[in-house]
This record gives structure tokens, C-alpha cells and sequence, in this order.
């Protein structure tokens, strides 16, 4: 949805100038093949000087020219949207794709448009009616929607003083049955009907003919009381049923997305049309009907479905994280009002506060990109590094929690596997897809090698800080197992060991105390000074990196002031209370998986590494695919490299700090297929990313590595302790 780029003409050399040099780099850009049809107005690699002709310079004016040629530019329609779209582009701060300030409705396309009209518009030319979602809507809801109005209809006339609202509902039983190609439409009642005279038949050359007559009573010295007492016996009698089913289709409807305009049919229904006076309400045919019409149309449908609502947004939130809020309201009542699993079991529970966990990730990732796109450098470091990974640390701080409350190791070792996975997961699965599902739509995908190769320094650096204490273990630690055959039946024979680890606390625990765990401190410091240190290389002294350059030359309809969805004292108490009800969701989480652990056939290996690594990051892995279909593989690629860095030298790191003050099971020692399983992901994705372009092969190749990884961990045996 990128509006298109309009040739910005004006009087003056200035503007003529920039406008010649805006289409030169466009013509230069093509050439390199990325985002050719969006101008120099979005991001696309830098593009060497000696490509570009010299005249053009001399020509023209120098600085507009390289400041487009030479540098990535970005146009945004205001100065918080420039700051949000700026912010995608520096280390340590979070990609979020979704627009944190109201785009004008001008620059929107035809399709986003009709999201968000009203089903009030008549169409000059509505084309065939006949299709599979208004057939799907006559299955779901038109039949007995349509036989409730008759229902209502007869109550109605038995009452004989609402046989005009008896009138009124066999008129919308045949147009909910198939509303559409319909209009329902409210018109003033003419004083000749007001005063109750003869002949009251209203009539219309624009309504294409005289309208249908609504059976009404004479006119006698009780009309008055008639009219009170007729919608008393509707509003008593009939309309309560009506609007009860219109929420229920309302609600079902909005729930299934792509039915929304049936919903929003609904709604109007309930609280418009059923409404209103018998007599101010009309409904006609298209095909009756002369436009323009005289009075004003209430409803209007096509269409019961549309594909592309998914793109809906209420107030800025995208309708998916609208629909699963509902969710998390459920899951902390159904958590802690049925505390002893009378309504529903463990396995639900735990269900339910995972699945609750991605709206609130989403919340999360919006408030902090509206808070950074509203505030300095500085507020938007703070506010990143402290709640960038606030999703994931609830989980295994509290789960840490548990287990050292229990007694047991096994929530130890599912921290350790939920870490790994979302380290092998951000490294092989989030771009490897984003590099499908791009190269579906872009024969070839370049992106910023040189920004990549600092993400993949960092991220060696970290992987071999963290698995240091494991490889020293593995030198000088002690191998101890649990119980040992002798297959052989000789003494001196061949022996079958199971459950062997290497044993940290021989003699008192000397090796762990004097040397692992002073290792383990030293890697937690450096590991977080070693992310500061990039911080600092990527946003301060070598920014020219990303090559990123906000141009202001706003195209026409651009200069709006910035309409903020959620200002920053709103998104800061989402920010909070999204927290709170992670903590929330974490706790219950915890709570309830124990007995999937130990009655569970699949390895809890398997279990940590997809389902626990991999949900909450679910709302960056879809920002990750809209950057890649928009061919912007560079902020899909450091979306995953950024999650990674940020699991190695700071989460990590933090649940070390938070055993000193708090001792748990978890020690900085991992399994060897972890460490396997992360070093190899590691080198193959600096690998793929050396020569700063790729394919969906290349990203088949990725996704098909993660999912042998995967089947590694599910026929692997669970690990010692559970």
C-alpha cells in the first residue's frame, strides 16, 4: 500500500531542479533492479557514484542528487513517522513495520479505501452479486436470520397495535436474506402524514415509483397512544430478539475477519434501522432505483467478504491483535478463578496463556515504537533495552521461579532449550522465510551486506561467550552416569551407560566455584559491554553504515501534521499494563506445564525450542515478511540477527544477574546439541549472507536445515533431571 510518486513540478529553479534529479536517480535505481517502481523514495542500496552521469551534477544541483544517489532515502509523511521509519534502521532498536501515526487518506490505495467505508456508498456499476461470500453468508447467517424476522413480523401483527413494525420486519426478512444489490434507506415523512390524512401513500419519481404502503391506523383521537403503545410492544417484544441475533452475527462475523462487512451490516441494523420509525424506512432494489436517491442511505452492501482485511487497523492495531485481546482476558480468569482445573485441564491452560502471549507481544512492540518515534535518542535507547526482551525474560524468570520452588531442574533445562530455539530460530527460520515468501514475489533480493556483517560479528562473539563455560566443562569437568551394564559379562568387558553428564560439583563443588562460575560472571559482563560497544560503532561513529537519509522533499499531500495513533503517556501505560498481563500469562504458563512435561511422549528438548522460542516472537517474524515482500530483506534479516544478539548478550547475561540474587537450577553449562545445533546455525547464515544478495532457494536451503534441526530435538531423549 505505497502511494505513487507524483513528478513534483513548481516555478522557480529550485524545485525544477530537484524534480529532474528525483527522476535521473529513479532511472539509475531501475537499473539496479530494487524498488525501481517506487522512485528514490524508499530504501534501496547505495548506489556508487561513478554510475551516474556526470551532466546530471553539473546540471543540476550536486547536493539533491548525491543526497538520493549516495545515500538510502527514506520520504515519510511526518516528522514521527521519519523518526519510527529511522529507528528501523538502528542496532538495538525494534523493526516494527505497521505505521504509528494516521496516514492521509488521500495517499491510500482504492483497496484500504473500501476497508474502511461505510456501507452507506452506492456504486454505479456493482457487477454480479453472485459470489462465494455472499453465498457463504446466506449459509452462516441469512437463512435463519431472515426466519427470525418472520418470527418477530407475526408477533408483531398478532399485537395488532406494532403491526407497523410487523410490516417493517417482513420487509428485512428478504433483505437479510440477500441483502445485496439492496438499499435500505431513511426519508423524511411528509406533513400530510404527520396530520394523519387521507391517502397516506408515500411517492417518489427519484425512488424509481411509488413506495410500498406501511399499514398504519386511521386517524382517530387515540393515535397518539396507538403510536406510544406500538413501540412499546416493539421495544418490549421485538426488538431485544432482533438485536441479541445481530450481535451474535456481529461478533461471529468480525471474529472471522474477512466477514467483517457483515458485521459492520449488523451493526448498522441494531443500531440504526430497527431504530427508526416503520414509515422512515424504505428498502428497494438497486435495479428499482434511480441515483442519485433523495434521503439518506443507511445501508449499501456488495459484498459479504473481502481478502484484504487482514490490512485492517482499529485506532492504529491490526484487527488480529484486536481479536486475540479477548483471549488474554479469558485466559487470566479461566487461570486464577479455576485454580483447581474443575472447568478445564492443564493442557487448555497452558494453551491458552501461550496463545495469549502474542497480542500482548504485539501491544508491546507497538507501544515502543511509538514511544521512540515520539521521543529522542536517548528515551528510545532506554526504552528498547529495557523492554526489547521483556517478552521473553517473563517467561523464563518465572519459570525459573517455579522450578526453584519445586526443587526441580527440568524448568532449567527447558529455559536453556526455549534460548537456544529462539537463537537457531532467529538465525535459520525468520530469514530463511522472509527470503521464500520475498522470492516468490522478487526474482532476486539484495541487502545491506556490510550492516548484516556487524549483526554476524556480534553474533559470533556472543556464541562463543556464552557456550565458553559449557566447552570449559567439557575439559576439565568429570563425566558421571547414572546407572552402567556390562554387556559383556566380563568385569573388564564392554559397559552401557545412560543419563552421563559432566559433574561440576566433585570434590565440594571446587571445579564449579573456582573456575566455572568466575568464567560465567566474566562472560556476563563482557557480553552486554560487547553489545554497548556496538551500539556505539553502529549509531555513533559509523552511522554512514546504513547509509540512511530522511529526504525532504515531500511529495504533494505529504505535509500533514503527525496525527499519533498512541500518544507517548498512552503507549507508555499499554507498555505497562501489556507487562503486566505477560507476567500474568507467564506465571499461568509455568503454572500449568509441569504435567505436560513429565506425561508428555515429546521431548522436552522439542517442546522448549519451538513452542516456547518460537510464539512469542510470531508478531516479528509477520514484520519480517512485510518488509520482505516490500523487498526490504535488509530490516528482515536484522530482525532476526537482532532478536539473537539480543538472546546472547542480554538475556542471557540478566537471568545470570538474577541467580545471584535469586538462586535457581540455571547455570551457564548447555547440552552439547545446543551447542552443536548453535554454532553450526551461526556459520551457515554468514555464509548465506557474505555476498549481500539471495533467493528463495537460499532461504529453502535455511528453512529445511531449522526443520532437520527440529526433528534432531524431537526424537532426542529428554534431558537429565526430568
Amino acid at each position: 500500500d505505497v502511494p505513487k510518486v507524483p513528478d513534483s513540478r513548481g516555478d522557480g529553479d529550485g524545485p525544477r531542479r530537484g524534480s529532474l534529479c528525483d527522476r535521473h536517480c529513479a532511472a539509475i535505481n531501475n537499473v539496479q533492479g530494487d524498488l525501481g517502481d517506487l522512485g528514490c523514495h524508499l530504501h534501496r542500496p547505495r548506489v556508487p557514484t561513478a554510475l551516474s552521469t556526470p551532466s546530471c551534477c553539473q546540471q543540476h544541483s550536486e547536493e539533491v542528487c548525491e543526497s538520493c544517489v549516495v545515500k538510502t532515502t527514506l520520504t515519510a509523511e511526518n516528522a514521527v513517522e521519519a523518526n519510527k521509519l529511522s529507528n528501523n534502521y538502528k542496532f538495538g532498536f525494534k523493526k516494527w513495520k505497521s505505521h504509528v501515526t494516521a496516514r492521509p487518506w488521500e495517499d491510500r490505495s482504492e483497496i484500504v479505501k473500501e476497508l474502511y467505508s461505510d456501507l452507506n456508498v452506492i456504486r454505479g456499476s456493482g457487477g454480479s452479486t453472485l459470489t462465494c461470500g455472499n453465498v457463504l453468508y446466506l449459509l452462516l447467517f441469512g437463512w435463519w436470520l431472515s426466519l427470525l424476522y418472520v418470527l418477530v413480523a407475526a408477533v408483531m401483527f398478532v399485537t395488532v397495535m406494532g403491526a407497523p413494525y410487523g410490516q417493517l420486519c417482513w420487509d428485512l426478512a428478504g433483505y437479510f436474506l440477500w441483502p445485496f444489490g439492496k438499499v435500505i434507506q431513511k426519508v423524511e415523512v411528509p406533513k400530510s402524514h404527520q396530520a394523519c390524512e387521507a391517502g397516506a401513500g408515500e411517492s417518489s419519481a427519484l425512488l424509481g415509483g411509488p413506495t410500498a404502503l406501511r399499514w398504519r391506523p386511521r386517524c382517530w383521537v387515540g393515535a397518539g397512544y396507538w403510536h406510544r403503545a406500538g413501540t412499546a410492544a416493539w421495544l418490549c417484544l421485538g426488538y431485544p430478539a432482533l438485536a441479541l441475533a445481530h450481535g451474535l452475527v456481529c461478533v461471529t462475523a468480525w471474529l472471522l475477519i474477512v466477514l467483517i462487512p457483515v458485521a459492520k451490516l449488523s451493526a448498522r441494523a441494531a443500531s440504526r434501522v430497527l431504530l427508526l420509525a416503520p414509515e422512515r424506512v424504505l428498502v428497494r432494489r438497486l435495479r428499482m432505483t434511480e441515483v442519485p436517491l433523495e434521503g439518506e442511505v443507511i445501508l449499501c452492501c456488495y459484498r459479504a467478504a473481502n481478502p484484504y482485511y487482514y490490512k485492517y487497523a482499529v485506532d492504529g492495531i491490526n484487527v488480529f491483535a484486536v481479536n486475540l485481546l479477548p483471549l488474554v482476558l479469558v485466559t487470566l480468569v479461566l487461570g486464577y478463578v479455576d485454580s483447581p482445573n474443575h472447568l478445564t485441564g492443564s493442557a487448555v491452560k497452558f494453551s491458552l496463556a501461550l496463545l495469549s502471549i502474542m497480542p500482548l507481544s504485539y501491544y508491546i512492540g507497538m507501544a515502543i515504537a511509538s514511544i521512540s518515534a515520539q521521543s529522542n535518542f536517548a528515551v528510545g535507547a532506554v526504552v528498547n533495552a529495557t523492554f526489547g526482551s521483556i517478552t521473553e525474560l517473563t517467561f523464563y524468570i518465572t519459570a525459573l521461579i517455579k522450578g526453584s520452588r519445586e526443587g526441580n531442574r527440568c524448568y532449567a533445562e527447558v529455559v536453556k532449550s526455549a534460548l537456544t530455539g529462539t537463537l537457531v530460530g532467529c538465525v535459520l527460520f525468520v530469514p530463511g522465510l522472509c527470503m521464500v515468501i520475498g522470492g516468490i514475489r522478487h526474482q532476486e533480493q539484495r541487502f545491506n551486506s556490510r550492516s548484516a556483517g556487524v549483526s554476524s560479528a556480534l553474533l559470533f562473539l556472543s556464541v562463543g561467550g556464552v557456550f565458553a563455560p559449557t566447552l570449559f566443562s567439557k575439559v576439565y569437568g568429570k563425566l558421571v552416569c547414572g546407572e552402567c551394564h556390562n554387556v559383556t559379562q566380563n568385569p573388564l568387558g564392554h559397559y552401557l551407560c545412560h543419563n552421563c553428564h559432566f559433574d561440576l560439583m566433585d570434590n565440594n563443588g571446587t571445579l564449579y566455584y573456582s573456575h566455572v562460575q568466575p568464567l560465567v560472571y566474566t562472560v556476563s559482563i563482557l557480553l552486554p559491554a560487547a553489545y554497548l560497544v556496538g551500539l556505539f560503532f553502529t549509531l555513533k561513529t559509523h552511522t554512514h553504515i546504513y547509509d540512511i537519509h530522511i529526504s525532504d522533499c515531500h511529495m504533494p499531500g505529504h505535509h500533514h501534521s503527525a496525527v499519533v495513533h498512541w500518544s507517548r503517556w498512552r503507549a507508555l501505560v499499554i507498555l505497562l499494563l501489556s507487562t503486566l498481563c505477560m507476567s500474568a500469562c507467564a506465571d499461568l504458563a509455568t503454572e500449568h506445564i509441569n504435567p505436560i512435561l513429565t506425561n508428555s511422549t515429546i521431548s522436552q528438548y522439542f517442546i522448549g525450542v519451538t513452542v516456547l522460542a518460537m510464539v512469542p516472537e510470531l508478531p516479528e517474524i509477520v514484520n519480517g515478511i512485510q518488509f520482505a515482500l516490500q523487498n526490504n530483506l535488509s530490516l528482515s534479516i536484522e530482525i532476526g540477527n537482532c532478536i539473537a544478539v539480543q538472546v546472547c548478550m542480554l538475556q542471557i547475561p540478566i537471568l545470570v544477574l538474577f541467580t545471584i540474587f535469586y538462586p535457581t537450577n540455571f547455570t551457564l553449562v548447555f547440552s552439547d546439541l545446543h551447542v552443536y545445533a548453535s554454532m553450526f546455525s551461526v556459520v551457515l547464515m554468514n555464509y548465506t549472507f557474505m555476498d549481500g544478495k539471495c533467493d528463495y532457494f537460499q532461504g529453502t536451503v535455511l528453512v529445511m536445515v531449522y526443520f532437520i534441526l527440529l526433528a534432531v530435538y524431537f526424537f532426542a531423549p529428554s534431558p537429565s533431571g526430568c
